[in-house]
């Protein structure tokens, strides 16, 4: 296919996933990625070239009757996988709609607790409406790896952070949910979008420790544009062509900062902004990236992948060297995303409920070891979620 040929396509395709335009299904999809306008949050679907489908945050509160409707368009059935990367309500305030109404086969958070009453109700959801729990746990049997999802038609999904409980969690940074939020590169052929939630710089500096190949064709900027993330150094490990900042507009915090789109410019990306651009959509064939958005007029940017296929990661990984704290209970994943029955991991609490209660507590719980009710053991915290919502005694 010519140049020009494979612009048009790309083009073509990428219009038909804006918001209006019917996209046609076809044996041979492409892999696209919408940014969406959720105000000052993160949202962002994957469609995968077999169809897969992939939700990186749920934007704020207000946003959710927006992101309800752009995934019924989008999306037939339920999500295959809903990804939350950290648990702030900017993130997560929609996903509880969602996981109602367009539904989801599997979840998946750090791990990292948190006290927020918007957190506990999510996770009350996710356990009623979601068959599989999982978290970024690496695979038992090769811990020093890196827990990658296929997608199908070689596209697939590459979790570079946090790795409990082979890397411990950040803690002591300025903000320890933004510092262990997931962050993913999603490959297709010789093009990457890196996912970072709002990764902080202590996420980049443990990151970079790592033999890693962060080449990225799209970058999702990190913290909404937030002038502590984004540094020079890791900027210049992924090297991205273009950078999508969600962001409302107007928003209170002066995002996104003058600093990081000074940074971004330096390493030439093009930017994209949801408070400007609206909508923002990338479609990959494998061998570029066309990127348009709905409130920008003109053509597609059409950029070359410029990634090396292959494993992201160059060899093993290994540990990080910062203050670290132990995870929260939860299941640890398995790397065959198609498996829908998590296994307790090495160390991780017990489980327990109460006959005829209607939550699980951890088998420390001075509320257990006071009953002496019939109790039920669960494998693994996913499977206690289905049936039964956390205590609030012991936050299990």
């Amino acid at each position: 296919m010519t140049s020009f040929a494979r612009w048009l396509a790309l083009l073509v395709l990428c219009l038909a996933a804006l918001p209006g335009w019917a996209l046609a299904q076809s044996a041979s999809q492409p892999l696209t990625v919408h940014f969406f306008d959720v105000g000052q949050g993160d949202a962002a679907l994957v469609i995968s070239p077999t169809g897969k489908t992939v939700l990186i945050d749920g934007g704020p509160p207000e946003a959710r009757a927006h992101l309800e409707k752009r995934l019924r368009e989008l999306v037939q059935g339920p999500l295959d996988l809903v990804i939350l990367t950290h648990p702030h309500l900017d993130h997560l305030g929609g996903l509880s709609n969602v996981l109602r109404t367009v539904g989801a086969r599997r979840f998946m958070d750090p791990g990292f607790d948190h006290p927020s009453e918007a957190y506990r109700d999510l996770l009350n959801v996710v356990g009623d409406e979601v068959g599989q729990v999982m978290t970024p746990v690496p695979n038992p049997q090769e811990p020093r790896t890196l827990l990658s999802i296929g997608l199908g038609d070689g596209a697939a999904l590459t979790v570079l952070w946090p790795r409990v409980p082979e890397d411990p969690f950040l803690t002591g940074t300025r903000s320890d949910p933004n510092s262990n939020s997931i962050v993913a590169k999603l490959t297709y052929g010789k093009t990457a979008f890196l996912f970072t939630g709002d990764a902080e710089p202590d996420t980049e500096a443990t990151l970079l420790r790592k033999d890693i190949d962060f080449t990225s064709t799209v970058l999702k900027v990190a913290h909404h544009g937030g002038r502590h993330s984004s540094t020079a150094a890791f900027l210049a490990a992924v090297k991205p062509q273009a950078a999508v900042i969600s962001v409302g507009a107007k928003n209170d915090y002066g995002h996104p900062t003058s600093e990081v789109l000074g940074r971004l410019r330096a390493e030439k990306a093009e930017v994209f902004r949801t408070d400007l651009d609206g909508e923002v959509v990338a479609t990959s064939d494998g061998t570029a990236v066309a990127v348009r958005a709905e409130k920008r007029g003109g053509p597609s940017l059409l950029v070359a992948g410029e990634v090396k296929p292959g494993p992201v990661a160059q060899g093993p990984i290994t540990r990080g060297t910062r203050k670290t704290s132990a995870p929260r209970g939860r299941s640890a994943s398995s790397t065959d995303s198609e498996s829908d029955t998590p296994q307790r991991a090495t160390g991780e609490p017990r489980y327990f409920s109460l006959k005829g209660s209607k939550v699980f507590h951890k088998e420390s719980c001075k509320t257990l070891k006071r009953s002496k009710s019939n109790r039920t053991e669960y494998a693994s915290r996913a499977e206690a979620m289905r049936e039964r919502r956390p205590a609030e005694d012991c936050h299990p």
